[in-house]
């Protein structure tokens, strides 16, 4: 088991009321807990199904050079990449409608 860490915004109730049946949420759209990969899993699989336009990231303790990993779902300005083998956050502004910069 590991720490797992779920933030959530402009998420559905319904989404927030089935993570805090396995997760603590610490302050508003922030959920911890020291679950197992299957759980885990588990978890990410309601994130998909009810997240619905909110965006979520999802990170956990594990064996890596940075001692963690994570996961994204939904639009958000920051993005995961690879860069030899390290997970790292790149920050792209999301544009608005008409073509602008938020």
């Amino acid at each position: 088991m590991s720490i797992c860490v779920v933030v959530t915004e402009a998420v559905p109730p319904r989404l927030r009321g089935r993570l805090a049946v396995w997760l603590l949420e610490i302050r508003a759209g922030v959920y911890v807990g020291d679950v197992g990969r299957k759980i885990r899993e588990m978890i990410w699989h309601q994130v998909t199904e009810l997240a619905a336009q909110g965006n979520v990231v999802m990170a956990w303790g594990t064996n890596t050079e940075s001692g963690f990993d994570f996961i994204t779902y939904g639009k958000n300005a920051r993005m995961p990449i690879d860069l030899d083998g390290i997970r790292l956050v790149k920050f792209t502004p999301i544009s608005s409608e008409n073509g602008t910069e938020k």
